[in-house]
C-alpha cells in the first residue's frame, strides 16, 4: 500500500537555531535532524512519500525546505511559512513558487498556537492572506490549541475556497484528560467540507512515558467519525514524536488504530487524503 507521511520536520542547527527546543524535557531534540536520517526511518516503515512542514517563522526557512524537497526522492510536498498579514502575500507566494524546488510548495502554516491573540485567525489582514493562499491553489495547515479551534472554524467558514488542514487534530488534551470541549470544537470544524485532519502528534499530547494505543483511541475514533477516512491523513510528526515514541512505533500505532477500516478507507488515511489536500503527483493550480 502506498503510504504517505503527511507531517514531518527537518532542521540543521548549524544553519538556524530552533528556539522552541528549550528546557530539559526537549533536550533529545537539541540536535540536527537531516533528510537522510528521516529517509532511513521512513523507508524502514514502508513510507513511500512525505510532506515536509515548517518549524519556525523565519522567511529563509521555506526556500531551504524547497531545496531539500528538490533533492529528495521521498519528500513530495512542502508546507512552508510566509507572513500572512501584509498586502503583498500574493507576490511573496509567487516568488516562493519561482524558486528552485518551488513546485513542491503545497501549503502554508503559521504557529497560531503561539499567538497571544485568540482571534488571530479571523483578523481581517489574516483572512486576506488566507484568501491569497487559496488563490495560489495551496492548502493552509492549522496548528492550534483546543481553545483556538472556534476561531479556526470561523476562518474556514469565511474562506470556503481554501483547504484547511488541522495538524495534530487540534492537540487534544490527552495528558490532562477531559476531551469533551475539544471534541465538540473538532466536530464543528469537521462539519465544514473544506477541512481535513491529520492523525499526527498525538503521542506527545499524551503522557510521554505511559501513553498507550487505548489512550489514543478515543480521539482517533472521534476524528474518524467527524471527518471520515476520506478527510483524515496520517502524519508522524517526526522527530518531535521521538520524545514519546520511535518512528516505527508511531506508524504501528496508527495502523492499529485504523485496522477496523476497510482496505479502501485505510488507503484514504494512508495516502488518498494527503494526495488530494496537497496535490501530490500534480502541480498546484490557481483557483
Amino acid at each position: 500500500m502506498h503510504t504517505v507521511d503527511a507531517h514531518h520536520h527537518l532542521w540543521d542547527l548549524s544553519v538556524r537555531d530552533q528556539p522552541w527546543i528549550s528546557g530539559p524535557a526537549m533536550a533529545p531534540l537539541r540536535r540536527s535532524f537531516p533528510a537522510a536520517e528521516f529517509a532511513h526511518e521512513a523507508r524502514a516503515a514502508s513510507v513511500t512519500a512525505s510532506v515536509l512542514v515548517q518549524t519556525v517563522t523565519v522567511a529563509q526557512e521555506t526556500p531551504e525546505l524547497l531545496a531539500l524537497a528538490a533533492g529528495s526522492d521521498l519528500i513530495a510536498a512542502v508546507v512552508g511559512w510566509t507572513d500572512l498579514t501584509p498586502p503583498g502575500v500574493p507576490e511573496e507566494l509567487a516568488r516562493l513558487r519561482a524558486l528552485p524546488g518551488g513546485e513542491f510548495l503545497r501549503g502554508i502554516r503559521h504557529q497560531v498556537q503561539g499567538e497571544p491573540d485568540p482571534e488571530w485567525l479571523v483578523r481581517p489582514d489574516v483572512l486576506r492572506g488566507l484568501r491569497a493562499v487559496a488563490a495560489q491553489g495551496l492548502a493552509y495547515d492549522l496548528v492550534v490549541l483546543p481553545h483556538q479551534l472556534p476561531p479556526a472554524v470561523r476562518a474556514a467558514a469565511a474562506v470556503p475556497e481554501l483547504t484547511f488542514v488541522l495538524d495534530h487534530l487540534g492537540k487534544p488534551p490527552l495528558a490532562a484528560g477531559g476531551l469533551r470541549d475539544w471534541e465538540a470544537a473538532l466536530r464543528r470544524l469537521a462539519a465544514l467540507p473544506n477541512t481535513v485532519g491529520k492523525l499526527s502528534g498525538l503521542v506527545t499530547e499524551a503522557d510521554w512515558d505511559t501513553w498507550t494505543i487505548d489512550r489514543l483511541r478515543g480521539c482517533v475514533d472521534a476524528a474518524l467519525d467527524a471527518f471520515g477516512p476520506e478527510r483524515l491523513m496520517f502524519g508522524s510528526d517526526w522527530p518531535v514524536c521521538t520524545l514519546a515514541a520511535s518512528y516505527g512505533d508511531v506508524v504501528a500505532a496508527a495502523r492499529t488504530l485504523t485496522t477496523a477500516l476497510s482496505p479502501s478507507e485505510q488507503a484514504e488515511v494512508w495516502s488518498g487524503t494527503a494526495a488530494r489536500a496537497y496535490g501530490l503527483g500534480s502541480p498546484p493550480t490557481a483557483r
